[in-house]
């Protein structure tokens, strides 16, 4: 009896067996460092050109072509296709490492063998000869034009650091890995490979590009997407199998291309999400999150609280007192403003696979090109029942949480024509299956504070429309604007302008009251309002401490003060101020209108609310620390901050006094041990 014929993906499947096999075998002489290094490469090579032949037919088979039924077809042509992509990967690794850190070519390899065959035997070397180059026509000609890895070079690119690729206008390249950073190892038509700008590469080899177009441009557009977002999704997941042992025996020099190799084997969270669906287009990781993290206190509101020196490094250029009343010298700048987050709309949410821990906005101060202020977070709300709408600010009684009031004030000294306030639309989420953390940007807006002729906006209600993509990139829509066009009729345009993702901010005005407050604070700040009339008490303890009790202006000792070393940290956890603000209430209720109008004795209750409040919270050993968007910390900070308030409140309604050494010497309140940097105030580290 014949045997049966076997059908095309039966084939496929002998074939991707055998590529396995040679791959292991390949490895494992390398491992054992059988043979040399070209050799090894030379057969890396070969098996990547069959193993992306053998992908190419895979993906063209259909169950058609089967000569007998298939059950489970597609399952089996996708776990093919996943088995192909797997052998892939680790072909491209492991070339990755036996290539030399530069643009070094399978041609040069070639030209080493034919020398040293040539020493050898003239006749061996002939036949060597013929077979290398067929080797190398081989290594040189291109796959099909559909393979998504093939890119056109849009503009010359001149290599600056060892490792990169220096390619020429119109050149064919076709891309080994995509990395999130923007840099693509590509090898060229004569075998070179290096690193190279995504912003100069183009999908397609440009050769019958406009009869394609001509046909089916919008098809053919979404399918090379279609099959990017699968190779980058495919090449993610199966790095994970990557080892380190290879790259502690390799004996290549510490340089730069020993930082790009290990940029080419590094997951990231964001782009994995994508690949899977789980992040809507025009989403990115957070810019302002990554400088929040990145530049340490740079951007933090507990940097710019601080005093800032002048020029010749001797005195204050922000900090003034009025020799006639003791009291701050107020100081106008060029833009101060007050504003309220409304409501956010049309923001898309993210999909399956993602636990969103934080609904929030983070604002600055911009110019278009860079950052001017400190950055400051407010929460959202979030319904379920309202998927795609976010609202600050909410009614409720008693004091408002400072993370949850959108009721913000911006300061700032910048004469720069296009000055605004940049609001970064983010969302902090949990990946269910790996448990990972990240921060991602579901679009941004911009509010410029002057109009085309220099004048200040006026104080209403604006409505912003939410871009995709970074601050830096223009013309990127979000998923839920993905559709805009130009509807014909007016009911039409009504119904895509209500889908489209806009923000909702009021411009207003403050009372005296506030614009006074306002004006005792530091040139460049933004944060809360509710907060100001605590800050304008700080900056006077600060300085009457600077400017009226240094023996000299030139003296730069330690300063013996709490509460200046400690008072910037609220500024960078809004629940200890939230603290503050509820006690200092408190002390402002039990004041007669004398007392509250007696600036001394204002500073003085101060001090005692502050020491016996916060401070002792600061340095709680059950204080847990803080950690944005965790759950589990800030319900615990919460239960440790209201249990620590009553319990000192009572001890003050039971003594009388607030404030005192009593409360860090009694048995029934813990605290840390004494620290210097706590209890003294360091003028030349803080100061800006």
């Amino acid at each position: 009896m014949p045997p049966k014929r076997k059908g095309p993906l039966q084939l496929v499947q002998r074939d991707v067996d055998e590529i396995k096999k040679q791959v292991d075998r390949l490895m494992k002489d390398v491992q054992h460092q059988d043979g040399s290094t070209e050799e090894a490469f030379r057969r890396c090579q070969e098996l990547q050109m069959s193993a992306e032949k053998t992908l190419r037919t895979l993906q063209k088979l259909t169950k058609a072509d089967e000569l007998a039924p298939v059950g489970n077809y597609d399952q089996r042509k996708q776990e093919e296709e996943r088995r192909l992509q797997n052998i892939l990967e680790r072909i491209n690794n492991l070339s990755l490492e036996l290539s030399p850190p530069g643009p070094s070519t399978a041609a040069r390899d070639v030209s080493k063998e034919e020398s040293e065959d040539d020493e050898d035997d003239d006749e061996d070397s002939n036949d060597d000869d013929v077979d290398d180059d067929e080797n190398k026509k081989r290594a040189a000609k291109l796959p099909s034009q559909s393979d998504p890895r093939i890119y056109t070079v849009l503009s010359d690119f001149k290599g600056e650091q060892e490792g990169d690729l220096s390619v020429q206008r119109g050149e064919i390249l076709r891309i080994i890995r995509m990395t999130a950073d923007g840099w693509w190892l590509a090898q060229d038509t004569k075998g070179n490979r290096g690193v190279v700008p995504k912003t100069y590469l183009k999908i397609g080899s440009g050769v019958d590009d406009d009869e394609d177009e001509d046909e089916d441009d919008s098809d053919n557009e979404n399918d090379d997407d279609d099959d990017e977002s699968e190779e980058v999704e495919k090449e993610e997941q199966d790095s994970e199998d990557l080892t380190d042992d290879r790259e502690k025996n390799s004996h290549t020099s510490h340089s730069n291309w020993c930082t790009v190799r290990k940029a080419l084997t590094e997951i990231d969270a964001t782009d994995v999400l994508s690949a899977m669906g789980a992040i809507p287009s025009g989403f990115r990781p957070s810019t302002l999150n990554k400088l929040l993290v990145e530049e340490g206190v740079t951007y933090k509101g507990s940097h710019y609280i601080q005093p800032e020196l002048s020029q010749s490094q001797l005195s204050f250029s922000d900090l003034f007192l009025d020799p006639d009343t003791g009291r701050v010298r107020a100081r106008q700048v060029r833009s101060c403003v007050c504003f309220t987050l409304w409501s956010c709309r049309m923001i898309p949410t993210p999909g399956i696979g993602v636990q969103v821990l934080s609904r929030h906005i983070r604002l600055c101060a911009f110019d278009g090109t860079q950052v001017l202020s400190n950055i400051h977070t407010v929460r959202a709300n979030y319904n379920p029942k309202s998927p795609k709408m976010w609202s600050f600010s909410p009614r409720m009684t008693g004091i408002l949480p400072t993370l949850l009031d959108g009721d913000c004030f911006l300061r700032c000294n910048s004469a720069s024509p296009d000055l605004g306030i940049l609001f970064e639309l983010g969302v902090t989420f949990l990946r269910n299956s790996t448990g990972e953390r990240g921060d991602l940007s579901c679009g941004w807006a911009f509010l410029k504070l002057t109009d085309d002729t220099g004048n200040p906006l006026p104080n209403r209600t604006y409505e912003l429309p939410v871009n995709g993509g970074t601050p830096y990139e223009k013309d990127v829509a979000v998923e839920a604007s993905a559709t805009r066009g130009s509807p014909a009729g007016v009911f039409q345009q009504m119904l895509q302008a209500r889908r489209e993702p806009k923000l909702i901010i009021k411009l207003k005005s403050a009372n005296s009251r506030t614009r006074t407050q306002l004006s005792l604070l530091p040139e460049t700040l933004l944060h809360c309002l509710s907060c100001v009339h605590l800050l304008a008490l700080h900056r006077q303890l600060l300085a009457d401490t600077l400017l009226m009790d240094r023996p000299t202006m030139q003296n730069a000792d330690l300063i013996g003060s709490p509460i200046l070393s400690t008072f910037p940290v609220l500024l960078d956890e809004p629940d200890v101020l939230d603290a503050l603000r509820s006690a200092w209430l408190d002390a402002e209720t039990n004041m007669s209108r004398a007392q509250k109008r007696d600036l001394s004795y204002v500073k003085q209750e101060f001090v005692k609310v502050y020491m016996s409040s916060v401070y002792f919270l600061l340095h709680s050993p059950s204080m847990p620390c803080h950690r944005w968007a965790d759950p589990p910390s800030e319900e615990q900070r919460a239960r440790v901050i209201y249990a620590t308030l009553d319990a000192l409140k009572h001890t003050h309604h039971t003594t009388g006094q607030s404030g005192g050494p009593e409360v860090f010497v009694d048995p029934m309140h813990q605290h840390l041990a004494f620290d210097v940097t706590e209890l003294t105030f360091d003028l030349l580290r803080v100061v800006r």
